[in-house]
């Protein structure tokens, strides 16, 4: 039965699972678009921008494991979606790219002559994406459009997940095509190092030669022996840690940790895009180490004997600048699905394991049920505690938002951890929250109460300013999809970032979106600011807002009125749990905007210190502005300092 190209692409979709879309409609797309928009079991979203558009389906991935479309148009369309495509690279997100482009015999590729462009709007936008995604190709011949969704399918799906692009010219998108001749993609003939067409195809190209997939990269299970090991090595130490990564909600494998760590009994800590794989008051919790971590997080890491990190690639703003510091006396045991992260400089591994970490985890607890547990019983940490009791010592004694942040006094503006900890002890247990980069990411992974069943979605490696409000389309929709969480989701946000994608406040409204919009007003570029100040303290602030005098930024209660958003505000520490309260009790999009000092830093955080000598250097991950007295440090290093 012959069938247009472009309704074959929305009914494949559907049969495989794809159920939500995100789009720009264009007219170098108007088949794909026509297609999509009128396919049963597909419901699309229509943002303003194709930014947003693929920062919304990586969101809406990170919630409920699932592949969304995103449908652009040819030119601009594709270059725009670049930067969320790339956050979803980087962070090992899977999403489906479908772009238009010109009639193929209107390409500069097609004219096999040296021009930029020939048709209009045109873009050859494959070679632009070619190195952030799994798999990119331009549809030239549509027969074997099967083959080629199937195959990215698979692709964004297994091993480490990220996304996968189709160009499609219009003269292939209104092609049509003979349903039952098409030939699809085996995924065992992949595997075995083939080509992966079901059969043989006479539109086989050297493209499907080039991209074999290598049989190195095939991920086996964990050898027994190299279990067995694991587990003498943690039975043995004194002073172990768990680090959780993202991998594990990425790899469905929540259940899996949860089993794991309660066999184990060894304190987890939690990373920068991974704050939600364990709540605040569970037993084990131990901190969120790194760079922009809490103290007991990076004590615990930087004095442990032995670490076993899962699903983590161990970023520098996880292991810090000095890197040669970071867990320099433990025995390392590190899991990733990528091998060649386990083969970087910044991190040093004595066993790696090459792994899903889902598979390495139900490995590790058949092999634990066998044996006597938990297999950790404590071990040594300071002096006349043990190693678990010390951590909850640090916990207690270290915690982010200080009494001093908490204080009511009307002279001065809200701060904006006292704003953060009104937010998280205000939210319900099961419920997303979303934070935009800067101050939003940096103080919510810092000080943000996780508790249990939530989610607590970043873009952690691109950190792109405009994250926001894209993915908090993203995520409730996925929500609205899945129903696993509160209906009602949080944003928390800047009034930098916010600015960035500030037209998907339509796209809220326009669906009812419940999303409460906690906004940090700290009159512009926070982040920037304080990095000018220790750097270029005696020159003036450039870029900045209001206090570099080249930059300024909207009365965003205005703005909330203009789009029919309900607004509500603090300006103070005394007004922020009113405005709090009010805003989860109101229905429907908030805003809810807290005018924040200035003057609060992020704290702790790594950062260079200056010695007596005037030399800078970059203290190990233990030592975090602001700097604790020599003697306080001595007292919670239980192995030795580095020398400076």
């Amino acid at each position: 039965m012959k069938i247009k190209l472009s309704n074959y692409i929305a009914k494949k979709l559907v049969e495989l699972g794809i159920n939500r879309g995100f789009s720009v409609t264009g007219g170098g797309a108007m088949h794909l678009n026509n297609g999509l928009g009128h396919q049963d079991g597909l419901t699309m979203i229509y943002n303003h921008h194709e930014q947003a558009c693929a920062m919304a389906a990586e969101a809406y991935a990170r919630i409920n494991n699932q592949i969304a479309v995103v449908c652009v148009t040819t030119g601009p369309g594709g270059t725009n979606a670049i930067t969320g495509v790339l956050g979803g690279w980087l962070d090992s997100i899977p999403m489906f790219i479908l772009s238009g482009q010109v009639r193929y015999d209107w390409t500069a590729r097609y004219s096999n002559v040296g021009i930029r462009a020939m048709g209009d709007q045109e873009f050859d936008i494959c070679k632009s994406i070619e190195c952030m995604t799994k798999y990119s190709e331009m549809v030239i011949e549509p027969m074997r459009i099967r083959y080629l969704i199937e195959k990215c399918m698979y692709l964004a799906m297994n091993g480490r997940p990220g996304p996968v692009w189709l160009d499609i010219p219009l003269d292939v998108q209104g092609a049509y095509i003979e349903e039952d001749e098409l030939i699809g993609f085996d995924k065992e003939s992949y595997e075995a190092g083939k080509d992966g067409w079901a059969s043989d195809s006479p539109y086989k190209t050297d493209i499907d030669e080039k991209t074999k997939l290598n049989l190195k990269d095939i991920v086996e299970p964990v050898p027994d022996e190299v279990l067995k090991e694991i587990i003498e090595k943690i039975k043995s130490s004194k002073r172990p840690v768990f680090n959780a990564g993202n991998g594990i909600r990425i790899g469905n494998a929540h259940k899996e940790f949860l089993e794991l760590i309660e066999l184990l009994n060894i304190p987890v800590v939690v990373g920068w895009n991974s704050e939600d794989c364990l709540w605040v008051d569970h037993p084990l919790y131990a901190g969120r180490p790194g760079n922009f971590g809490d103290r007991p997080g990076n004590f615990t890491v930087q004095n442990s004997d032995l670490v076993l990190s899962v699903g983590s690639r161990l970023s520098l703003r996880q292991v810090g600048f000095n890197c040669k510091g970071w867990a320099r006396e433990a025995f390392t045991i590190v899991n990733d699905i990528d091998k060649e992260e386990l083969k970087k400089p910044t991190v040093h591994i004595d066993i790696p394991v090459h792994a899903d970490c889902k598979v390495f985890m139900r490995q590790l607890i058949d092999m634990l049920k066998k044996e006597k547990t938990p297999v950790f019983e404590g071990g040594e940490g300071l002096k006349g505690m043990s190693w678990n009791e010390t951590v909850k010592y640090w916990l207690k004694k270290y915690p982010v938002c200080r009494p001093e942040f908490l204080e009511n006094d009307d002279s001065k503006k809200a701060n904006v951890y006292a704003f953060i900890k009104d937010i998280g002890d205000s939210a319900k247990e099961s419920q997303i929250t979303v934070v935009g980069n800067g101050s939003a990411c940096v103080v919510g992974g810092h000080s943000y109460i996780i508790k249990k069943g939530q989610r607590f979605i970043s873009n952690s490696a691109v950190a792109s300013m405009g994250y926001d409000l894209p993915a908090a389309i993203g995520a409730y929709m996925a929500n609205l999809d899945g129903k696993v969480y509160e209906k009602e989701l949080i944003l928390i946000t800047g009034d930098g970032s916010i600015q960035m994608n500030l037209q998907e406040l339509q796209t809220i409204v326009h669906h009812k979106m419940d999303i409460k919009i906690f906004l940090i007003n700290n009159e512009g570029y926070h982040s920037i600011r304080q990095t000018q100040n220790k750097f270029f303290g005696d020159e003036p602030l450039v870029g900045i807002g209001p206090d570099s005098g080249d930059l300024s930024f909207p009365d965003m209660e205005k703005l909330a009125g203009a789009y029919g958003i309900t607004y509500f505000c603090a300006k103070t520490n005394s007004e922020l749990e009113d405005a709090v309260s009010k805003t989860f009790k109101a229905v429907g999009p908030v805003i809810c905007e807290a005018f924040v000092t200035k003057e609060q830093n992020f704290e702790p955080k790594s950062s260079g210190k200056q010695l007596a000598d005037g030399r800078m250097v970059s203290p190990p991950l233990e030592d975090l502005t602001p700097f604790l007295s020599d003697e306080e440090m001595e007292e919670n290093m239980i192995i030795p300092r580095m020398p400076e």
